[in-house]
């Protein structure tokens, strides 16, 4: 996780700057997401960044558990939720991969832009599985560079190697979707609204 940190820490300022890219399709997603939430859901989200997103659903729902492991990106979070007057949301240093399974699971988890970001997605999101109550909810927004980038293959770990990319898992949609059915998950929503553009999906634990 340390050097993984590292990267995310150093272009926190930068990142908490970036406009959102395909703002139109980030409120879709929004929209789409909320049609699934109760004022009594206890959520989770992983790889929450600066904490946009977990903000736009805190009035929706009863808690929000939001991790990252970068220390820099949580404080932008907490400064943002702070300005917001939102108080339903913790923010925590923690990483999904070594994160202890719950007393009581989950009803959402959300991991957004991050799938391909990890080492190993088929082992996060069978844990996920596992984290969550029988009917609950894995909502994702993955880039799919196999689709487009097949060559990113190649130049994604020299990438890493020099410290200018984090890690990036190069998946097709297909790939994505195959990897989020295998734990028994069902596909809820799919959308993918262009060639270049992240898949989302909304994936449901059967009860």
């Amino acid at each position: 996780m340390a050097a993984t940190s590292k990267f995310w820490d150093k272009t926190a300022d930068k990142y908490a700057r970036l406009p959102i890219t395909h703002e139109d399709d980030y409120q879709t997603k929004l929209k789409v997401t909320q049609g699934y939430l109760r004022p009594d859901m206890e959520l989770l989200e992983f790889g929450c960044g600066t904490g946009g997103t977990a903000i736009a659903h805190a009035a929706h729902v009863s808690q929000i558990r939001a991790i990252d492991f970068s220390e820099r990106m949580l404080e932008k979070a907490r400064q943002r939720a702070d300005e917001a007057g939102v108080t339903n949301v913790t923010f925590e240093r923690a990483d999904i991969t070594t994160l202890p399974l719950p007393d009581q699971p989950y009803d959402m988890i959300l991991g957004l832009s991050v799938l391909h970001l990890l080492k190993d997605p088929d082992t996060v999101i069978a844990k996920i599985y596992r984290m969550l109550a029988p009917g609950g909810y894995f909502v994702s927004s993955t880039a799919c560079l196999g689709d487009t980038m097949g060559y990113f293959k190649v130049l994604a770990p020299i990438g890493r190697a020099v410290g200018l990319l984090p890690i990036l898992k190069v998946m097709s949609t297909d790939e994505v979707i195959a990897s989020i059915k295998r734990p028994g998950f069902e596909i809820a929503h799919r959308w993918k609204p262009g060639e270049d553009r992240a898949l989302f999906v909304v994936a449901r634990k059967p009860e």
